[in-house]
């Protein structure tokens, strides 16, 4: 507003661009019920596939087409963002959409039978539209009112994963970009090595944060105030459930789901921070998380589809701050895609090399003391690559 030294100055209120399109974020996880509708249309279980085009064909190719949007919301606004509670309303309407979904794909496969490549692509499916609720846990699960963490892990108990606020919250973000965590890539690992130190390292790490809060409050750790106990008493009691509904056919695809969904968190943490690391200071510590030490996109399709997370670096840096007014920053690392296309490329490790590990050394000026190796290759990368070899940090 124009001031002058008569008149009192007024707030201008932040117009936000992208306010209507988060509606879209809703409709994609919905998509679990378009097979199946298709398949009873057409009466061919091929139809079941056609999700997963969308997910995985369809959306790295308006990722492409649609290209990158770099733009930030003003700092000033980011208190009117944060305070306005209809972007709270889109993230609380879609936990029982995803409810919905996973119910309905236990009912349909229960209740057809199906040939094993239409049971796959359920699977398939399932777990694609689980990990958006992962997604949705990871969202709230940052935020300090009470309601939205108990969403997220309302969220995340269909598939098992309740400990993931946990360990992600006070483990990732603590140990980020270091050879500590469990959950950040190292280069030259793949995803398939990859989850095998992830998945149980973040449970097991997981259950001491846990304990340990306990043990400092002063309460039992096998007891009701154990967070990790509350989402698998979730867990357990949706599957009974659906089990003494469907009978208990259906309980080899809630397992296989629920790997399926939880592998998609995998996923992500294999991209997000992918060889990037933090340098000790003098006193030992690492230096602070900063925006270099995660890989970011902003390609609109998959952007719209997940709440931002793919602004990785300042989720990062202000984790506590909503999706709406995430930023982005030119210094950070840049995807050449969004998260689809990336976790396609990751699953064909000699693809991902080929393309991140230039994408890497470039980002991190070709020296070795900024990247985080895989154990045991270090000087092998490092004489592939024609980089000063230097000594472990």
């Amino acid at each position: 507003a124009d001031m002058t030294s008569h008149t009192i100055p007024t707030l201008e209120v932040y117009r936000d661009p992208k306010r209507w399109v988060w509606w879209f974020s809703l409709g994609v996880p919905a998509l679990i019920g378009l097979g199946p509708l298709l398949m009873l249309w057409q009466g061919n279980p091929l139809m079941l596939w056609w999700p997963l085009v969308f997910l995985y064909l369809a959306v790295p190719l308006a990722d492409a087409f649609l290209g990158e949007e770099r733009s930030n919301p003003p700092e000033s606004a980011v208190a009117q963002l944060e305070a306005d509670a209809y972007y709270r309303y889109i993230t609380y309407a879609l936990v029982p959409v995803l409810w919905g979904a996973f119910v309905f794909a236990a009912w349909f496969v229960a209740s057809h039978d199906l040939p094993w490549y239409a049971w796959l692509a359920m699977v398939l499916n399932t777990g694609a539209v689980g990990g958006f609720g992962i997604n949705l846990g990871h969202e709230m699960g940052h935020k300090h009112h009470r309601l939205e963490r108990w969403l997220a892990l309302i969220t995340l108990a269909p598939s098992g994963y309740g400990h993931f606020s946990i360990e992600h919250n006070r483990g990732h973000h603590a140990e980020v970009a270091t050879p500590q965590d469990c959950a950040s890539s190292r280069m030259g690992e793949s995803i398939w090595r990859f989850v095998w130190r992830e998945m149980p390292g973040g449970a097991v790490r997981a259950w001491r944060l846990e304990s340990q809060r306990l043990r400092d409050q002063g309460y039992a750790v096998w007891g009701a105030r154990n967070q990790i106990l509350q989402g698998l008493a979730i867990t357990f009691a949706l599957w009974a459930v659906l089990v003494l509904w469907l009978g208990w056919l259906v309980l080899p695809f809630l397992l296989v789901a629920s790997a399926w969904t939880n592998f998609q968190l995998t996923s992500a943490n294999y991209v997000e921070h992918y060889g990037l690391l933090r340098l000790k200071e003098t006193d030992g510590r690492y230096e602070r998380c900063q925006p270099r030490h995660s890989w970011n996109s902003n390609h609109v399709m998959s952007n719209w589809m997940l709440f931002h997370l793919q602004r990785h670096a300042d989720h990062h840096a202000h984790a506590a701050r909503r999706y709406q007014a995430l930023r982005h920053f030119d210094d950070a690392p840049q995807l050449p895609s969004g998260y689809a296309g990336m976790f396609l490329l990751a699953y064909v490790p000699p693809l991902w090399f080929a393309v991140m590990n230039p994408r890497l050394l470039d980002a991190v000026g070709h020296d070795p003391a900024l990247i985080n190796f895989a154990p045991g290759q270090r000087e092998t990368l490092c004489r592939q690559y024609g980089l000063r070899l230097a000594e472990q940090g």
